[in-house]
């Protein structure tokens, strides 16, 4: 039986009336408990425009300001209200600072107001009640506030922003798409499309190559070290594209099996999903890649271009469903990643290292990028726009897994093999590291460890040993070369089991790890004795 997934609560934001108007309604579109399909009307405020337009006089790269209702265009230089009613709990807190959470927090009281302030109230118990954090998306069906941030929304002063809640898994989404068509994520392994297009900034061509070849090598190497981590991480495997022409990328994307597909270089707005510059001679628009992104089936693409998440405007006015992110979503594409800005290499490739890491542990792509962007956030500070430029799109259809739990990629095999036709479940034992003859068979692919006498392994001197601690477990693992049948260690205890690496003892605690023959163990302590895991070399 599979785990349930996250709870997850959508909103969606239209205007009402004409298209002058200031009144837009707000609705719960998917909810986690019967009642929670809510509607709210608001007004849009002419002091929030003012607000965001200090914000972009602060952040913001673009030469013109971007005005969300067009009849608020600015009447004086915009700048933080003096009297803001704002509590800042560190009084040495940067101007900056200040606007960073001034436009965060009235950008959360203006969508979570009325009746979609309870259904976020609600929705959050029911979460907390599974255990589990609550997906929270948001539809924007006004193409004037895509370029908002809405993603350093935050309750109150001292708050989270949504984007960086570890209980709230923020994404933007949209209901008008194509059907998801992705393919079984039972593939236990990241594969990387890196492709590496025209810097248009870099005009001596020697030097585009070298910085290219560098650039490239660093990139691939964050790839592969994600996969190196923790016992529950899979490997990685990049394929490198260095100013491929529009054939070459097809090709590779055709030929390859690629869950992610990862781009850096120029990239600007334009009404058909803006344009990719893949070297000095060819360019491709967002709706000529997702044709083939759709039709490769790849599920996350990755964007380290200027404008990535930002629609085209003509005549100041937002061209809708136009950025690469929104049109590669409409199209299909599971999960797009795109920038709102254009973000310095140094902190793109923070960002990068830590999403891989994340993506190669199993973690859902929005909890993935929210740790990421934490990770932003510690490094270049709040008041810096970094951690806000990362923009995720979630296809509505898609629960966000890019790697498939073990829960969903095994099966226990049977106690009785007489009618089990793979092969056979590895002989295996526990041994004590301190005295070689303390050894305890694993009968049939199973051990139970703990205090109780139940126990196949009993620890009753152990006193930081759980009653039931753990289990030591045979299973039938798919992958590419068939079945194959693997031993893990599945803990439910109180105080953990701890792991030896390479680099010391690691803790796991209510998880599900694989077990390599030779694997140090110790139950509940690091002062318990060590017990080392053997698995019997077959004919």
């Amino acid at each position: 039986m599979l785990p349930p997934e996250n709870p997850c609560l959508s909103l969606a934001i239209a205007r009402l009336s004409s298209s002058e108007a200031d009144n837009f309604a707000i609705w719960v579109i998917e909810a986690p408990y019967p009642d929670g399909y809510v509607h709210h009307d608001s007004i849009w405020p002419e002091s929030l425009t003012q607000t965001w337009l200090a914000w972009q006089q602060m952040f913001s790269l673009g030469d013109l300001p971007h005005v969300p209702l067009i009849h608020y265009a600015p009447k004086t230089n915009p700048t933080l209200p003096p009297d803001s009613d704002i509590t800042l709990p560190d009084p040495t807190i940067s101007y900056g600072g200040r606007m960073m959470q001034r436009l965060g927090v009235e950008l959360w009281q203006w969508l979570f107001a009325g009746s979609t302030q309870t259904a976020l109230a609600e929705s959050r118990g029911v979460a907390r009640g599974q255990n589990k954090p609550l997906r929270l998306r948001l539809e924007i069906r006004h193409p004037d506030f895509i370029p908002l941030p809405w993603e350093i929304m935050q309750e109150m002063a001292g708050k989270p922003a949504v984007s960086l809640s570890p209980q709230l898994l923020f994404s933007r989404t949209t209901s008008n798409v194509d059907s998801l068509q992705l393919r079984s994520n039972n593939q236990q392994v990241l594969n990387v499309l890196l492709v590496l297009g025209q810097d248009a900034y870099r005009s001596n061509r020697l030097a585009v190559g070298l910085q290219l070849e560098q650039e490239a090598a660093a990139l691939e190497e964050v790839f592969k070290a994600s996969g190196q981590g923790k016992l529950t991480s899979v490997p990685c495997h990049v394929n490198k594209l260095l100013q491929p022409t529009r054939a070459e990328l097809i090709d590779a994307l055709e030929k390859g099996f690629y869950n992610i597909v990862f781009y850096a270089g120029h990239g600007e707005p334009g009404p058909d999903g803006g344009l990719l510059f893949l070297n000095s001679e060819a360019t491709i628009n967002g709706t000529e890649l997702a044709q083939v992104l759709v039709r490769t089936q790849v599920t996350l693409a990755v964007f380290n271009a200027c404008w990535g998440a930002q629609p085209d405007q003509e005549a100041g006015r937002t061209i809708p469903r136009s950025s690469l992110a929104e049109v590669l979503i409409h199209h299909g594409v599971p999960a797009v990643l795109g920038m709102r800005d254009s973000i310095a290499d140094r902190e793109s490739l923070s960002f990068i290292k830590s999403l891989a890491q994340s993506l190669a542990e199993r973690m859902p792509i929005d909890q993935a990028v929210a740790i990421a962007r934490q990770q932003l956030l510690t490094l270049y500070k709040f008041n810096q726009p970094a951690w806000t430029l990362p923009v995720l799109y979630v296809h509505p259809e898609f629960n966000g897994e890019l790697i498939a739990p073990f829960e969903q990629v095994i099966t226990e095999l049977p106690s009785f093999q007489t009618n089990w036709d793979g092969p056979p479940v590895p002989v295996a034992y526990l041994r004590s590291v301190a005295s070689s003859d303390k050894v305890w068979r694993i009968w049939g692919g199973l051990m139970r460890v703990g205090r109780s006498q139940e126990n196949d392994l009993v620890m009753e001197q152990e006193m930081w040993v759980s009653y039931k601690h753990a289990e030591i477990i045979c299973r039938d693992v798919l992958s590419e070369e068939g079945r194959e049948p693997t031993y893990f260690l599945r803990d439910f205890s109180r105080n953990g089991t701890h792991i030896l690496l390479p680099d010391g003892w690691e803790r796991i605690h209510h998880q599900e790890v694989p077990l390599k023959s030779g694997t140090q163990l110790k139950f509940g302590s690091t002062h318990s004795q060590s017990l080392e895991f053997v698995i019997e070399a077959g004919e």
